[in-house]
């Protein structure tokens, strides 16, 4: 059954707020990262802005992490993208709607002016996959705002799985939590179509690099 009801939608955003808040306090955060300056709360501090990229799968990582204003996270205008925005907003987040494959001009010119005041975070493969794939979307945001790509692979050590197309992750109590960071990619500004591509795919493979390290990594911890 779809919640369509505003006030039900709002119950869900205080709700699943309040339980990201009590979980996330328990988890054991470990980070990587291949260049320190991309690090969220350094880039912060510096002034540095980049995209932040990472897969529909893991969202409640930075959810809980880097939860700033200053942190905008771009989110679909599906129906139920509607939860997730009434989720986000309240742990703090700055909240954009579209997505890199549904209204996307839009979504991109307010996320060109809102990066004057900070960074963005995008889940490359939402709202509706395929499953840890880059749509180009991303790799045209990232040429007409002239800002590095950081895409990265984040894993839990317990966690449950939905039976969805991202098979969402709801980490479990005290969970392990690991996050790689690879190095950013540029995307030139002038970049034609074949640019957005092999820039689309570069990001990807990153991605799916860092996915595989931080599996393996917080198998070990």
């Amino acid at each position: 059954m779809k919640i369509q009801h505003p006030l039900l939608i709002a119950t869900v955003g205080r709700v699943g707020s309040r339980l990201v808040r009590a979980l996330g306090a328990t988890w054991d955060f470990h980070l990587r990262f291949a260049d320190p300056a991309v690090d969220p709360e350094v880039a912060r501090r510096s002034g540095q802005r980049y995209i932040y990229a990472f897969f529909h799968e893991v969202m409640l990582f930075p959810a809980y992490y880097w939860n700033w204003p200053t942190m905008h996270i771009l989110i679909s205008d599906h129906r139920d993208g509607e939860m997730i925005t009434q989720v986000v907003k309240r742990l703090g987040f700055g909240v954009v709607r579209g997505s890199t494959t549904r209204n996307g001009a839009r979504a991109l010119r307010e996320m060109t002016t809102r990066i004057q005041q900070g960074n963005l975070c995008v889940t490359p493969d939402g709202p509706r996959g395929p499953r840890r794939h880059v749509h180009q979307g991303l790799a045209y945001l990232a040429s007409r705002t002239g800002l590095p790509v950081v895409g990265a692979g984040m894993a839990f050590k317990d966690c449950w799985r939905a039976k969805s197309w991202d098979r969402f992750c709801v980490p479990k109590p005290y969970s392990k939590a690991a996050a790689v960071a690879p190095l950013p990619v540029f995307i030139p500004p002038d970049a034609d179509r074949d640019a957005l591509e092999a820039g689309r795919a570069e990001i990807e493979r990153r991605m799916n690099a860092a996915m595989d390290e931080a599996e393996s990594w917080v198998r070990e911890l």
